[in-house]
């Protein structure tokens, strides 16, 4: 599985940007998808993750309500809707896919897209 990202760069606090995920080679067995990110000296933090089985969709507390992860199965793509972003929002992105096979698991990574908020 390839995943090329796209979207993101340098916003003001209050803007809004669309991240996205486009995946490529073979999707089967695609638990979750999911966005995380990573500011600089900070570990990397889960920001939205979906199951694939229920479309069921989690967020990490601090985007609760601003944050909308979709995703459009006919172009085997995911998005990351962000508002009201905030400054301490800047961070690289990631999208991630969770393979899972009965005996074992992968991960796959998108490319990462910096996401600048400006005060």
């Amino acid at each position: 599985v390839q995943l090329v990202q796209s979207g993101g760069g340098l916003v003001q606090a209050g803007d809004s940007l669309r991240l996205s995920c486009a995946a490529s080679g073979s999707t089967i067995n695609i638990y979750a998808m999911a966005w995380y990110r990573q500011a600089p000296g900070k570990q990397r933090e889960l920001v939205a993750h979906i199951t694939s089985r229920n479309g069921h969709t989690n967020y990490g507390n601090s985007v609760k309500g601003r944050f909308t992860m979709s995703g459009d199965d006919a172009k085997n793509t995911v998005y990351l809707q962000m508002n009201s972003l905030k400054p301490g929002e800047t961070a690289v992105y990631y999208c991630n896919y969770h393979q899972q096979f009965p005996l074992g698991a992968r991960d796959y990574w998108g490319q990462g897209t910096q996401v600048t908020v400006s005060s």
